[in-house]
């Protein structure tokens, strides 16, 4: 799925609930500033109040507004957002530029995909382990760009697993959708496969020396990596040139 193109909501119910949270999440509703009326909310979806107002509850729920007696919904700091809610996270692929995008999320990884290396060095048992050489194993027989990106994703949740930190895998489960359109920004590099696999094999064999400093090392070789290819992407708009 293609996360940067905004899918059709089945029901009104999930329709008033993405326009108003690309609304918030894009800046059209600024914090501080009250959701339309319900009365005007209603005439434009056709809908009845309980409706509406169930559909302003998931917002509630995603942390986007709280509801004020006598004030109505009202747009939180975008520092009390849910960020790692799914659809949070899919209304700001869609509302901010690729290159900016890609730019926070790098700085995430960087925090976080390191140290979690490193621990998975120290914590990860045999199953772990093949289960990271796996998604290894899977990478190198993919045939295509496309048939990398699971099995890239996979290696790295993996890892997130291995460290045996409850929270540290929950945060990997939630940047999987972030992740995914981060592979497949640097998949546009016509060189990937072959830039990929030693970056990854890196860590891989770093984590089975039981080395964290070397799977740190190998996790942040990679992540600086893929910085430059995205750079790349990005400034040639995907058009490379075939060498001669």
């Amino acid at each position: 799925m293609d996360y940067r193109h905004l899918q059709q909501r089945k029901s009104l119910h999930g329709r008033i609930v993405q326009e108003l949270g690309m609304d918030i999440v894009g800046g059209k509703l600024q914090p501080g500033q009250r959701l339309p009326a319900e009365a005007d909310l209603c005439e434009r979806y056709g809908v009845s109040r309980p409706v509406l107002r169930e559909a302003t509850r998931v917002l509630v729920a995603k942390g986007l507004v709280v509801s004020k007696t006598r004030v109505g919904s009202v747009v939180k700091p975008r520092a009390e957002w849910h960020m790692l809610d799914p659809d949070v996270l899919f209304w700001t692929i869609n509302s901010v530029p690729e290159g900016e995008f890609f730019s926070s999320l790098l700085t995430v990884r960087r925090v976080i995909e390191p140290a979690a290396a490193a621990l998975a060095a120290t914590a990860a048992t045999s199953d772990d382990l093949a289960r990271i050489a796996s998604a290894y194993d899977q990478m190198e027989r993919a045939q295509t760009a496309s048939a990398l990106l699971d099995p890239d994703l996979e290696f790295h949740r993996a890892i997130m697993a291995a460290t045996h930190n409850d929270l540290l895998a929950y945060i990997g489960n939630m940047l999987s959708l972030a992740l995914t359109e981060s592979i497949k920004l640097t998949s546009r590099h016509p060189d990937t496969h072959a830039l990929s696999l030693p970056r990854h094999k890196a860590i891989l064999t770093a984590i089975q020396s039981r080395d964290p400093l070397g799977a740190r090392h190998a996790s942040l070789v990679q992540l600086d990596n893929a910085r430059a290819d995205a750079e790349r992407v990005l400034e040639t708009g995907g058009q490379f040139q075939t060498q001669p």
